[in-house]
């Protein structure tokens, strides 16, 4: 058993700790910061599974990015992507769905591309997402190189 973060090994009280609270194996260090993060920027928990998947598959994400507007929750810089995980995705309101569109504006004004996911494609079918964002960051990486 060792942490998704460092590679550290852990012993079986964090490792059962690490997964009732995150649902990820981290060590302790690692698990205080990520908590630290749910607590200071109201991260959902899918956006950690997603963050920690990616990490996995190779990319290089990094968690609550300040994109200079507000805190995204997952961006990947090497080709300027922003994902937003949607925890309320069943209940949005015409207000939130115009917010969500200037939002995207000011990050595509910026050169930045924003994904909305929902929480439970996260939950549900977290290979598959991951799969779908490798295709996002390919293309992306495309687009990057023909220009």
């Amino acid at each position: 058993m060792t942490c998704k973060d460092c590679g550290k090994t852990i012993g079986p009280q964090q490792y059962k700790a690490s997964k009732d609270s995150l649902g990820i194996t981290l060590c302790e260090r690692h698990s205080k910061l990520i908590k630290r993060v749910i607590l200071d920027n109201n991260t959902p928990l899918e956006a950690i599974h997603l963050f920690y998947a990616l990490k996995e598959a190779g990319v290089h994400p990094m968690l609550e990015w300040w994109d200079g507007k507000k805190s995204v929750d997952i961006a990947i810089s090497r080709v300027k992507l922003n994902i937003e995980i949607d925890k309320d995705y069943n209940m949005i309101t015409h207000e939130q769905a115009i917010n969500d569109l200037e939002d995207a504006m000011h990050s595509f004004k910026n050169g930045f591309t924003t994904v909305r996911i929902p929480h439970l494609a996260i939950k549900y079918y977290l290979d598959e997402t991951v799969e779908n964002i490798l295709g996002i960051i390919s293309g992306l990486k495309a687009n990057i190189k023909a220009i």
